[in-house]
């Protein structure tokens, strides 16, 4: 029986580095992006992961190179790499509180297809209930489920999604895993998370980074699994921590 090869990695980042104000931020960073399911990227506080997040964007000058589907895209314009098919949730959610739920959605169509809509509601059935409510008035969770469903809407070929369970409660961080657990099914993630029994839930590949330099990669759940190595590169016991329902594990 012939092997069947592996398909080739959706994001090829070699080499990137990053200077802000001086200071070295990102020092050769280098990892893949499988073409299917989630990779995170994990380090501690103020590691690099949003820097490497927004330079794959175009949003920061870098150096070394970055390759979307076996195209270089290091020195384009966001824009156009948005239209390859990178949709990027950040960590802020970014939508527009004045405007309601539908018209936040109807902002992101590039197209119109009812299907991805029909997903959308499918994923977060609370949308289609406050369509029609000011995007601002909504809770953080629901506000994190918009941005999430205006991302889905574009034609995203890989998602860029940093921290969408930051400052939510154990409710809702379980059902955003479980939303994005369901779409990596259909678009490969690279998931910048804090939350490891999310990132245990939800990925397959793991990257850490620690003082703007790759120091893992591998198996998300091996990493976690082992309270020595996750303790040694996260500073924090993988099997202490706490489950989506806010239990300890």
């Amino acid at each position: 029986m012939r092997e069947v090869p592996a398909a080739e990695p959706i994001l090829r980042v070699s080499d990137l580095t990053v200077t802000l104000g001086g200071s070295a931020i990102l020092r050769g960073v280098t990892f893949d992006v499988a073409a299917t399911g989630v990779t995170a990227l994990l380090g501690r506080n103020g590691v690099g992961k949003t820097t490497t997040v927004k330079s794959v964007l175009g949003l920061h000058p870098a150096g070394g190179a970055i390759r979307f589907a076996g195209r270089d895209i290091k020195t384009l314009a966001t824009h156009r790499i948005a239209r390859l098919g990178i949709g990027y949730v950040p960590e802020d959610r970014a939508v527009f509180a004045a405007l309601t739920v539908e018209e936040n959605l109807r902002l992101a169509e590039t197209a119109r297809r009812p299907h991805r809509y029909d997903l959308v509601y499918e994923l977060f059935p609370v949308l289609r209930e406050r369509a029609r409510q000011r995007a601002g008035t909504l809770s953080g969770g629901e506000q994190q489920m918009l941005a999430l469903g205006r991302v889905l809407l574009g034609p995203s070929r890989l998602l860029l999604i940093d921290e969408p369970t930051k400052g939510l409660s154990p409710k809702y961080a379980g059902q955003v895993a479980a939303a994005l657990k369901l779409v990596a099914r259909e678009v490969p993630i690279l998931l910048v998370e804090q939350n490891l029994a999310v990132v245990r839930r939800m990925a397959r590949d793991a990257v850490v980074l620690d003082m703007g330099r790759v120091v893992h990669v591998g198996d998300a759940r091996a990493l976690l699994a082992d309270p020595d190595l996750t303790n040694r590169l996260l500073g924090v016991s993988g099997p202490r921590t706490r489950d989506v329902n806010g239990s300890a594990r």
